[in-house]
């Protein structure tokens, strides 16, 4: 059973946000759903579907601020550092922003490894390394 069904999202621009989704969410496995004028999804076999809506024409058109109420932001686990660097390259190649480069989080454990991206809408995606520690089951 899947944690979670579906996450949609509403973004400022759909046509830029199918450029800049699309690449990411093949990368990590996911395959074109269904495409309409007003919304876009992928899906990963029986897993979660991902969906971007147009904004509605009489929402405020500015981009979330990251540490406002609402989204935070969406963590993508990665197999390996190299991966996480992989996804990071794909999303900068894809029009994403960089917040945070990848690097080590030793605040977080020992193992934590990730990248942050943001789009023109105030999304913010990480992708992260963050393997159990040695004999830990899992």
């Amino acid at each position: 059973m899947a944690l979670l069904d579906h996450l949609g999202i509403s973004v400022l621009d759909i046509d830029q946000g199918r450029r800049q989704f699309h690449p990411v969410l093949t990368a990590l496995g996911y395959s074109m759903g269904i495409e309409a004028p007003h919304g876009i999804s992928w899906d990963n076999g029986d897993e979660t579907e991902i969906i971007i809506f147009q904004i509605r024409d009489e929402a405020d058109a500015s981009p979330h601020s990251h540490g406002e109420a609402g989204w935070q932001h969406l963590a993508f686990s990665a197999e390996s550092r190299d991966e996480v660097d992989r996804l990071h390259r794909i999303a900068i190649e894809a029009g994403w922003t960089a917040v945070r480069d990848p690097k080590s989080y030793p605040r977080f454990s020992e193992r934590y490894y990730a990248s942050f991206v943001e789009d023109a809408s105030g999304i913010r995606l990480e992708f992260v390394h963050n393997p159990p520690r040695d004999g830990a089951a899992g």
